[in-house]
């Protein structure tokens, strides 16, 4: 689409109306992505949640093993194991 063709972007009453919208659009047909310039958010931080779990003490000490063999700490190595499986579990074909 050539870049005088661009559509307007629609007023959103709501966030999630505003995420049904782009769910189902193509931006590129409302935005000239080549004029766009690279921003850096150094201080983004996503929002985290302190939770408490129950595991049992052989399976702390074996990450912790393995945390260590890796030269970081514990608790981050179970987040990126989390993360990891997370992802496998989303994008498995059903």
């Amino acid at each position: 689409m050539k870049n005088s063709a661009k559509k307007k972007i629609p007023e959103f009453s709501s966030p999630d109306e505003e995420r049904k919208f782009w769910a189902d659009h193509d931006s590129s047909d409302f935005i000239d992505w080549n004029k766009a310039e690279r921003v850096v958010l150094p201080k983004l931080k996503p929002s985290v949640r302190t939770i408490s779990i129950r595991l049992p003490e052989i399976m702390i000490e074996e990450i912790k093993v393995l945390a260590n063999r890796r030269d970081v700490p514990y608790q981050s190595l179970m987040k990126v194991f989390l993360a990891e499986r997370i992802e496998q579990e989303l994008h498995k074909v059903s």
